[in-house]
């Protein structure tokens, strides 16, 4: 079992690294199509936690793995830039945020097993890590998900193409 519990330890770090790059990006491109509206300040809360939170991760997660790691990160590279050029501009406005709050939402899970692994492996500092993500994240993840209301009231914008969204809002391609 031991050996079991470490491969799933190195699988979800890596998994946890790559939702973690993608907190960071996606709600930030996300919030940057919408504009100044609830549900982008909710995002951009979430990605200022991951910022935040991304240099105590690699600090903890560096001797798991390091080329890994570096090909789990180059993969949500991939992944983030193919959502950003194409998909999330041909779907419309809310079902881009609800994709986004899904994979937050990912996020969270992994961080939650790998708890649960930590635990069981006696790796306290791992578990602290672990709780103090999961409860910010969580109240994050509950305000970016009242948020959503917002597109009731707004369902030109919920419908309109991220695309359009974006050139509405003056959104920065950048992002």
């Amino acid at each position: 079992m031991t050996n079991d519990l470490r491969r799933l330890r190195r699988k979800l770090c890596r998994e946890l690294m790559q939702a973690e790059h993608d907190a960071v990006i996606h709600p930030r491109r996300e919030a940057s199509r919408l504009g100044d509206v609830p549900p982008a300040q909710a995002l951009l809360a979430i990605s200022e936690h991951a910022a935040r939170m991304r240099p105590r991760l690699e600090a903890k997660l560096r001797g798991e793995q390091p080329t890994g790691m570096r090909l789990g990160r180059a993969v949500a590279e991939t992944f983030s830039a193919v959502r950003h050029l194409l998909i999330d501009r041909l779907i419309d406005a809310e079902r881009s945020y609800r994709g986004t709050l899904l994979g937050l939402r990912h996020g969270v899970d992994v961080a939650r097993l790998l708890r649960e692994v930590a635990l069981r492996e006696t790796d306290a500092e791992l578990v602290h890590f672990c709780d103090e993500l999961l409860v910010d994240r969580t109240a994050l993840l509950e305000e970016a998900e009242q948020a959503m209301a917002w597109f009731a009231e707004q369902p030109a914008r919920a419908l309109a193409p991220g695309l359009r969204v974006a050139l509405e809002s003056g959104a920065s391609d950048d992002v």
